[in-house]
C-alpha cells in the first residue's frame, strides 16, 4: 500500500494521492452537530456507496488536513470503463481519423494582430468523428486512455452520475442525485477541478494547464482587441458557455459597423447645429426672445421666453435631424443582417464542434430529479416505450395560476412604480419652476438647467433606481414560482425562467421610455382645458423641440447605468466573497492550500449563471434596436460596453468562479426567438419615433407645403409650430397670479387662433402633419420589412462551404465505419476459417487413429 504525507504532495496536485488516478470532481461537507446530523451521515454513507457500485473511485480527505479544520472533501475519479460506458450512454463524438478537409479560414495580413497564435486559437487537430460506441473502440484514436476524453467531458459524465445516483428511501419514495443532497445541506457543494492555478503553468506530472492559457490569452483586459480562443473555451468549458461567448463575440464584431454610421450621424448632427434654423430662430433674442409662452403648470408657474430653451434645442437637435431618418431605417437593416449572419454562424460552430447531429430532443429526455422525485404516477413515454414519472395536468394547474397571477402582478407593480415616476415629475415639476424663478442665484444655471431638464434627470436617476429593487426582488420570487411549478426537464424549466424574467424586464426597463416616446405630450390639451392625471397634476409637456431630447436622456441614463452597475457588480462581487472566503482560512493565503481547496473558496457560477448573462445582453439589444432613432450612440456605448463584458465574464470565470460542469448546447436556444421577436417590434417602434416623437415631419410638412420663403424654406417654422392663446381664457384655477401686460401666450400645437369661428380647435396644417406622419410610417415600416424579406431570403442559413464540408466528413466517418466493419468481419471469418480446418485436422486425425487401431 503507498503511505501518503500531505507536505510531500504538490499543493496544486490534480490527481488521488497516487499521484495516478486524476480528480474529476470534488464534494464537500461539513459535521452537522444538529440532530439532522446522523441522517445526513447515512444520507452521505449511503450515496457514496452507491456511487462506488457505479464504477466511481473515491477518496476522502480527512477535515484534520483541511485549512478550516472543519471540512471533508470527496474526491471522485471516473476509471476508463465507467468513461467508455456513459460516453456512449450521452451520444459523446470522439475522433476517428485526422480531417483531411483544409482549413477555411484565409487571414487578411491587416488582421493579422488581432490574431491569436494558432497553437491557441486552434490547441487540437480537426478530426472526423464519430459517436463512441465500446464495442468499437479500435476504431478511435485511443494514444492514452488517461487523456482520450478530455477533462470537460469527464466532468460532464461524473455529474451525469451523481445527478441520478440514489442515497435512501425517506418516507416511502426513492431519493436521490446530489442537487437534492445539496439543498438539503448534506453536502454543501460539488463541483469539478480547474486545471491549476490561473497565474502560473501547471507542474508536471499535472497535465496542460489550459486555465492559465485561456487567463494569458482571454482573461486579459489588455488583449480587448484580440479574438476569443473558442476551441480552448469550449473544450475547458463545454460548447454551452463557448456559444454564448461566441454569440457575444458576434454580436460586438456586427455593433462595430452600427456603431461607426451613428457616430457618423451623430457628427453631422454636431456639424449643422449651429446652421440649424429652428435652434438660431428659438435663440434669436428678436424671435425666441419675443415669444412669451403659455405656463408649464398651474398658478405657480410663470409665463416664460422661448429663447431660454436655447441650449436645449441645439442639443436636441444632435439626435434630431434629417440623419434620424436614415439610421432608423439602417438599424432595420443592420438587425436583419445581423440575426441571418448569425445564424451562418452558429450553422459554421455546429459544424466545427461536432453538433450537427445533436439533438435538444435528448436532453428533454433526461428528466429532471426533483421532478422524478416529486412524481408519484408513471406513465409509458410513447417514443422509448418505457415506463416513466408522470405528473398529471390538474397537480401543475394551482402553481401555473399562481405563477401567471404573479407575473402579471409585477408587472402591474412596474406600471405602478412607472406612473408613480410620472406623478413625481408632475409634482416636483411646479416646485423646481417656482424654486429656480424665484432664486436669484440660478440665474445663470437657467440657460441649460430648465425646469424641465431637471425634472427629466431627477425622474430618470430615480426611475433607474426603481428598475434595480424591483430587479433584485423579482429575480428571487420568479425562481421560486418556476421550481414551484415542477417543469419536467432543465430545458423545461430555464424555458418557463425565460419567459417570466423575459416579460418582467422588458417591462421593467422599457416602459418608461415607452412612455416618453408615445405617450407624454401626445394628450396634454392646450390651455384652459388640459387632461389631467387623478384629475390632480396636469400632464406633461415636451420641449418647444420635442420630446426626443428627454428620450434621449432616459434612455442614457438607464442604458449606461445598467451596464456601468452590470460590470461593477459581476468583477466586484465575486471578488469580494472570494477575498472573505480566503480571509477566514488559517493560511489566509490562497497558494498554500490544496488545490480543490482553492476551488471550494471560490463563488459558484450556477446553472443559471448563463441565463442572466444572454438576459443582459438581450436587454442591451433592445435598447439597441427599439429606440435608436432617438439615440445613434446607443450602439457606440454597446459596443464599449461589450469589449469590456467580454473579458470580464473571461476574468471572472477563470479566476473567481468554480469550474461549471461542463454541457453541450448546438443554439442560443430560445434566446434567438426573442431577439427575432424584437428585431420586428424595432421597426414599429423606431418608424413611430420618427413620425411622432421627433420634428423631422412636421418639418418636412412646413418645408415643401407652408414655407413662404423660397430662399430659406425653414424660417418662420418655430412660429407656424406654435399656436396662440388668449390669457383672458384661462380658468381662474390655471391661470398665474400676477397679471401681465400681454394679452396672449404661445403654445406647441396646431389650433386655430382665438379670433377663429372654431378657436382651440385643430386646424388644417394639423391633419397634413398627422397625415404625413402616418404615411411615413406605412412607408417605412414596408421599405424595411421587404429588405429584410428579401436578405432574409437570398442570404442562406448555413453557408455553401459548410453544407459541402458537413457532406464530406458524413461521407468519410460512413467509409470509415465501413471499412472498420469489413475488416473485422474478414478478420472473424479468417479465425472461424482457421478454427474449423483446425477441427476437420483433429478429425482426419481421430479417423486415422482408429483406423490404425482396428
Amino acid at each position: 500500500m503507498i503511505t501518503f504525507k500531505k507536505d510531500e504532495q504538490s499543493k496544486d496536485s490534480i490527481f488521488f494521492r497516487d499521484g495516478i488516478r486524476q480528480i474529476d470532481f470534488v464534494l464537500s461537507y461539513v459535521d452537522d452537530i444538529k440532530k439532522e446530523a446522523e441522517l445526513k451521515a447515512e444520507r452521505r454513507k449511503e450515496f457514496e456507496q452507491n456511487l462506488r457500485k457505479t464504477g466511481l473511485e473515491l477518496e476522502v480527505e480527512d477535515k484534520r488536513n483541511s485549512e478550516d479544520g472543519r471540512t471533508y472533501f470527496v474526491k471522485i475519479h471516473a476509471p476508463w470503463e465507467v468513461l467508455v460506458t456513459y460516453a456512449e450512454v450521452l451520444g459523446i463524438k470522439m475522433p476517428i481519423k485526422e480531417s483531411d478537409i483544409p482549413p477555411a479560414e484565409n487571414i487578411p495580413y491587416m488582421l493579422g494582430p488581432l490574431k491569436l497564435p494558432k497553437n491557441v486559437r486552434h490547441p487540437h487537430p480537426e478530426y472526423f468523428t464519430a459517436q463512441f460506441t465500446r464495442h468499437r473502440q479500435e476504431l478511435f484514436l485511443i494514444e492514452d486512455e488517461s487523456s482520450f476524453f478530455p477533462s470537460s467531458s469527464r466532468n460532464r459524465i461524473v455529474y451525469y452520475i451523481l445527478s441520478r445516483c440514489p442515497f435512501g428511501i425517506e418516507d416511502g419514495k426513492k431519493k436521490f442525485g446530489i442537487e437534492r443532497l445539496l439543498t438539503s445541506n448534506t453536502y454543501s457543494s460539488a463541483y469539478p477541478l480547474h486545471d491549476g492555478q490561473y497565474w502560473k503553468p501547471s507542474e508536471p506530472p499535472n497535465p496542460v494547464n489550459e486555465r492559465y492559457i485561456l487567463c494569458q490569452n482571454w482573461a486579459r483586459f489588455s488583449y480587448f482587441y484580440k479574438e476569443q480562443p473558442l476551441d480552448l473555451v469550449r473544450n475547458y468549458f463545454g460548447e454551452k458557455i463557448a456559444m454564448y461567448f461566441v454569440f457575444l463575440g458576434f454580436y460586438t464584431e456586427m455593433l462595430s459597423f452600427a456603431a461607426i454610421v451613428g457616430l457618423a450621424c451623430f457628427i453631422y448632427g454636431l456639424l449643422s447645429m449651429d446652421g440649424n434654423s429652428s435652434s438660431t430662430e428659438i435663440c434669436d433674442p428678436t424671435i425666441g426672445g419675443q415669444i412669451i409662452m403659455c405656463p408649464l403648470c398651474d398658478q405657480v408657474c410663470d409665463y416664460w421666453r422661448l429663447n431660454t430653451t436655447c441650449l436645449a434645442s441645439k442639443i436636441s437637435h444632435l439626435f434630431d435631424n434629417e440623419s434620424t431618418v436614415f439610421f432608423a431605417i439602417f438599424m432595420g437593416i443592420w438587425v436583419t443582417l445581423f440575426l441571418e449572419f448569425w445564424k451562418q454562424r452558429q450553422a459554421r460552430m455546429e459544424y466545427e464542434w461536432d453538433l450537427v447531429d445533436f439533438e435538444e430532443e435528448q436532453q428533454q429526455l433526461q428528466l429532471r430529479p426533483e421532478f422524478e422525485a416529486m412524481c408519484k404516477h408513471r406513465k409509458m413515454n410513447a417514443v422509448t416505450k418505457e415506463m416513466e414519472p408522470y405528473m398529471p395536468l390538474c397537480s401543475r394547474l394551482p402553481w401555473y395560476f399562481l405563477s401567471g397571477a404573479t407575473v402579471t402582478l409585477w408587472m402591474a407593480l412596474v406600471i405602478a412604480c412607472m406612473v408613480a415616476v410620472i406623478v413625481y415629475r408632475l409634482s416636483v415639476f411646479a416646485t423646481f419652476a417656482s424654486f429656480m424663478e424665484s432664486e436669484a442665484s440660478f440665474k445663470h444655471v437657467k440657460s441649460f438647467l430648465t425646469p424641465q431638464i431637471t425634472t427629466s434627470l431627477s425622474g430618470s436617476c430615480l426611475n433607474f433606481i426603481v428598475i434595480l429593487i424591483l430587479n433584485f426582488f423579482y429575480e428571487k420570487i420568479s425562481a421560486w414560482i418556476t421550481k414551484m411549478e415542477i417543469p419536467r426537464t432543465y430545458q423545461e424549466y430555464e424555458s418557463s425562467l425565460t419567459l417570466k424574467m423575459f416579460l418582467f424586464q422588458f417591462v421593467n426597463f422599457y416602459s418608461s421610455c415607452f412612455y416618453v416616446a408615445f405617450f407624454k405630450g401626445k394628450f396634454v390639451g392646450y390651455p384652459g382645458k388640459y387632461t389631467y392625471l387623478f384629475n390632480v397634476w396636469r400632464s406633461e409637456e415636451c420641449d418647444p423641440g420635442g420630446c426626443l431630447i428627454e428620450l434621449t436622456t432616459q434612455l442614457t441614463i438607464i442604458m449606461t447605468g445598467k451596464q456601468i452597475f452590470g460590470n461593477v457588480k459581476e468583477a466586484i462581487y465575486p471578488m469580494v466573497l472570494n477575498w472573505w472566503r480566503r480571509r477566514k482560512a488559517r493560511t489566509n493565503s490562497e497558494k498554500l492550500y490544496s488545490r480543490w481547496e482553492q476551488d471550494h473558496d471560490l463563488e459558484t457560477f450556477g446553472s443559471l449563471g448563463l441565463f442572466y448573462e444572454y438576459l443582459e445582453t438581450v436587454i442591451q439589444f433592445g435598447f439597441v434596436t427599439l429606440f435608436v432613432a432617438s439615440f445613434p450612440l446607443a450602439p457606440l456605448l454597446a459596443l464599449l460596453n461589450n469589449i469590456i463584458e467580454i473579458r470580464v465574464d473571461a476574468w471572472k470565470l477563470t479566476t473567481q468562479y468554480r469550474r461549471p460542469v461542463a454541457a453541450k448546447a448546438h443554439s442560443i436556444g430560445v434566446w434567438q426567438d426573442i431577439l427575432y421577436g424584437m428585431a420586428v417590434l424595432s421597426v414599429a417602434t423606431n418608424a413611430f419615433i420618427v413620425a411622432f416623437t421627433s420634428d423631422i415631419i412636421p418639418r418636412l410638412v412646413y418645408y415643401y407645403a407652408y414655407s413662404t420663403d423660397a430662399t430659406e424654406p425653414m424660417r418662420g417654422y418655430v412660429n407656424d409650430s406654435l399656436s396662440t392663446f388668449l390669457i383672458a381664457d384661462f380658468p381662474n384655477h390655471t391661470a398665474p397670479s400676477e397679471k401681465r401686460d400681454f394679452i396672449t401666450c404661445r403654445y406647441r400645437d396646431y389650433r386655430y387662433p382665438p379670433d377663429h369661428d372654431q378657436k382651440y380647435f385643430h386646424n388644417m396644417q394639423y391633419w397634413h402633419v398627422l397625415a404625413a406622419k402616418m404615411t411615413f410610417i406605412i412607408v417605412m415600416e414596408h421599405v424595411v420589412f421587404l429588405v429584410k424579406f428579401l436578405l432574409a431570403w437570398m442570404i442562406p442559413d448555413v453557408p455553401k462551404d459548410v453544407l459541402d464540408r458537413i457532406k464530406r466528413e458524413k461521407l468519410m466517418t460512413i467509409k470509415i465505419l465501413h471499412d472498420f466493419e469489413l475488416n473485422k468481419l474478414k478478420e472473424n471469418l479468417r479465425i472461424n476459417s482457421s478454427e474449423l480446418a483446425k477441427q476437420v485436422l483433429i478429425q482426419e486425425n481421430k479417423a486415422q487413429l482408429a483406423k490404425s487401431a482396428v
